[in-house]
């Protein structure tokens, strides 16, 4: 234990000075009103108990005076250093929410695949900062960068389909997630980016969004989600019917690879809810920088003992006082 002002104890001369009036005041302003040739007479009546009680009062007050003057001189302590290993890794999920990704040939379709399978990868990441960016026709932050992973889990369940202009933006979502992570202090900086088709808008070219990240150090790992040959796509009639029809699976795979070897990422596909899982695995397994935290000693407050013996002590003045005088 120490104390964070140490100074302040030096209050405790106060008490002690009143200690040292009070033992004066009894030794000296006592006295005597009647003269007697012998003390016999009082000394075979027995000790009263009464005549030590009565300097009970001050004693507690001076107790609590002293407890006070440690508690303002704020009562410490300090655990053994502690040594904190932690990932240092910083990681945007960007992923595509065009309304293609509701295609059929994941279960049950490909945007809450992506999404389960997303947040079982979220949870096995306590130590990393992580945020999602969402994009279709254009891109937004659904959530930025954060260590909670409850509001992190609960943001990706609100990612939809048609909540934005539809399309395909893949630049856009790139670049978005790049000025979200590209001031990072982090030992890794990483995007994983999920899309389903080919770029067809969006102000930024996904190879110029590629590039800006490779200037920040943002390594990019791409994803093509889809079967392979046709997936069934729902559709709309006529008649306000929802119904599904098949439609051929168009990735952009030439473009996926060639964003991840210019930011020393790497592409994979997607075919099914399995390889999508096993892709995020090997993610996990590879983003495994480590980094140590310096030391650090953990301290704890000691104050609130002493606070409450010393109002214990003022309580307890108080209640002896009052009966000392009745019994007097």
């Amino acid at each position: 234990m120490f104390f964070e002002y140490p100074y302040l104890l030096w209050l405790l001369l106060v008490p002690l000075a009143l200690v040292a009036q009070y033992v004066w005041r009894e030794l000296t302003g006592r006295r005597p009103y009647l003269n007697a040739s012998t003390l016999i007479p009082w000394t075979r009546g027995g000790f009263s108990i009464l005549s030590v009680l009565r300097h009970l009062p001050f004693i507690l007050m001076i107790a609590a005076l002293c407890l006070i003057a440690v508690c303002l001189a704020r009562p410490r302590s300090s655990q053994d250093l502690e040594r904190i290993d932690t990932e240092g890794i910083d990681i945007v999920i960007t992923m595509d929410v065009s309304t293609s990704m509701l295609a059929r040939d994941f279960t049950p379709d490909r945007i809450s695949a992506a999404k389960d399978i997303a947040i079982e990868f979220v949870s096995q990441r306590p130590s990393d900062r992580m945020g999602i960016v969402v994009f279709a026709g254009e891109s937004y932050t659904q959530c930025p960068l954060t260590t909670d992973r409850a509001t992190l889990i609960n943001m990706m369940k609100e990612v939809y389909t048609g909540i934005i202009e539809d399309g395909t933006a893949i630049g856009d979502g790139l670049a978005t997630a790049v000025a979200r992570i590209k001031d990072s202090d982090a030992v890794s900086k990483v995007v994983i980016l999920l899309t389903d088709g080919v770029n067809n808008t969006g102000a930024i070219d996904p190879v110029t969004a590629s590039e800006i990240a490779k200037t920040y150090g943002v390594r990019v790992y791409t994803i093509g989600i889809g079967a392979n040959g046709y997936a069934k796509y729902p559709v709309m009639d006529a008649w306000g019917s929802l119904s599904y029809q098949d439609v051929e699976v168009k990735i952009d795979e030439d473009l996926l690879k060639q964003i991840a070897a210019e930011t020393g990422g790497r592409y994979f596909r997607a075919t099914d809810n399995a390889k999508l899982l096993e892709i995020y695995s090997e993610i996990n397994k590879m983003e495994k920088s480590r980094t140590t935290i310096d030391s650090f000693p953990v301290y704890k407050e000691l104050f609130t003992g002493y606070a409450v013996a010393a109002l214990v002590c003022l309580l307890l003045a108080l209640l002896t006082g009052a009966a000392l005088g009745k019994l007097s």
